[in-house]
């Protein structure tokens, strides 16, 4: 796009979005952004939990006492 990379892009939405939010709105982004990130990633570990468990269930039904 224009000959700007991926970081050039960054710079300049940043500024654009300091541009017409402030600084202040600015940092309640940020914490905003970094609250959704941190509990996506619980979200994520718990999926993964549960299907690790069903996992583990299934191969415990599957197995067949000799």
């Amino acid at each position: 796009m224009f000959g700007l990379g991926p970081s050039e892009l960054i710079i300049i939405s940043i500024v654009v979005v300091a541009f017409f939010f402030g600084g202040e709105k600015m940092s309640e982004l940020a914490k905003g952004i970094g609250r959704f990130t941190g509990e996506f990633k619980k979200g994520k570990a718990e999926i993964e939990n549960e299907i690790k468990k069903a996992e583990e269930e299934l191969q415990k039904l599957n197995e067949k006492p000799e």
